[in-house]
């Protein structure tokens, strides 16, 4: 994927996620848990809102992201937009800025929540897998260990998985500041993700 279309890409989805969906449930329902859905993600509680690859979903009505402004999105939804206001770490996206969303990559990343979701509700069953807005990852934790899938960051702009022991490990397989991580590249599907996540158990 060019790298410069995905981080755009990735931090509109993630404006939309803290803007549109995080910020509005978390003043109406007073949670800021988002959850993977096909294709995207969307609200665990009211208002019912989802995001479709390049779409925001409101019940019947789709609205075309690329182009939109938050604030537009939010007008035609009947939402409020605004960032949940519980946290600092924010994507940056601003209420009157055009979102750029290349529907392909967003589609990638969509597969990557997907498989990455069902990776946890495998590895960790006891556990419901969570999309947190602020830094708009997929996790669980377990025995003060977070696993998760994030889309990519500052840190590694690439799709990865990591394992995050609250306390700091050392050797060769701790490989990133927060523990250790393997790219998109190194996991392609579930299984994939599932067995790093076990290997990792098994270097803590």
């Amino acid at each position: 994927m060019t790298g410069r279309r995905l981080a755009e890409t990735r931090r509109a989805w993630h404006g939309v996620a803290e803007l549109l969906l995080a910020g509005p449930q978390y003043r109406h329902s007073g949670t800021i848990r988002l959850r993977v859905v096909p294709g995207g993600f969307a609200t665990t509680k009211t208002p019912s809102l989802r995001v479709d690859g390049a779409d925001l979903v409101v019940g019947d009505q789709r609205l075309a992201l690329p182009g939109n402004t938050p604030a537009g999105l939010a007008a035609a939804a009947d939402i409020e937009a605004g960032v949940p206001d519980i946290y600092d770490d924010h994507s940056g996206v601003r209420e009157d800025e055009a979102l750029v969303v290349d529907v392909a990559i967003a589609a990638y990343l969509g597969a990557w929540f997907n498989e990455g979701e069902q990776a946890l509700r495998r590895a960790v069953p006891s556990q419901m897998p969570v999309l947190w807005p602020e830094h708009f990852d997929v996790s669980v934790t377990e025995n003060e260990v977070n696993y998760g899938v994030s889309p990519g960051d500052n840190w590694h702009n690439e799709p990865y998985a990591y394992v995050g022991p609250w306390t700091a490990r050392t050797g060769e397989f701790w490989n990133a500041p927060f523990g250790a991580a393997r790219s998109i590249e190194e996991l392609p599907n579930a299984d994939a993700i599932v067995a790093f996540f076990e290997e990792g158990r098994s270097h803590l």
